[in-house]
């Protein structure tokens, strides 16, 4: 197998290692969100796949002598040499250094983006709770009850009914 091609099955190879495929299928809301996602993990396992078994072997020898009993020894050592002579160039990776640093950037930019998406859940369900124990009460609870758990709106009608602004 050539440097490159190795080299490319060998991150691909740990990359489906590391992968979280549950975690992530977990996070998944909707129908459509879960059949994209089913297609693209079976899109990355095929070519995993791919690469594992089509990339990791190394092509079989060519049988000189077999070729030399059949056609005859002068045509097979032509083409011996002409084989031999091929020199397949080394893939340099100048695409890799390139995007690494956007790559980077953007994870940082993603751990700050979940690091706030994990409060603001948190603050969701705070408020979720308080609106589900107002609504077991509601039938039941008076403006002073209501007002104590938001003094805020308990001041913005005093200041309306103090200026005489009653909304209309």
């Amino acid at each position: 197998m050539s440097g490159a091609g190795k080299k490319v099955a060998d991150v691909a190879f740990k990359a489906s290692r590391t992968i979280d495929w549950d975690g992530m299928a977990k996070v998944l809301v909707t129908d459509e969100a879960r059949r994209e996602f089913s297609n693209l993990r079976r899109a990355f396992d095929e070519v995993n796949t791919q690469l594992q078994t089509k990339f990791s072997q190394e092509p079989e020898p060519i049988d000189w002598d077999f070729y030399r009993k059949g056609i005859g020894s002068g045509i097979v050592d032509m083409y011996k040499e002409a084989y031999d002579s091929i020199e397949i160039p080394k893939y340099v990776d100048t695409v890799t250094p390139e995007y690494k640093p956007k790559f980077d950037a953007l994870l940082v930019e993603l751990k700050e983006a979940e690091q706030k998406s994990l409060k603001e859940s948190e603050r969701l369900e705070k408020e979720i709770v308080d609106v589900q124990e107002i609504s077991k009460k509601l039938s039941t609870m008076t403006a002073d009850e209501y007002f104590e758990k938001h003094p805020e709106l308990k001041k913005k009608f005093d200041d309306e009914i103090r200026n005489d602004n009653w909304g209309y």
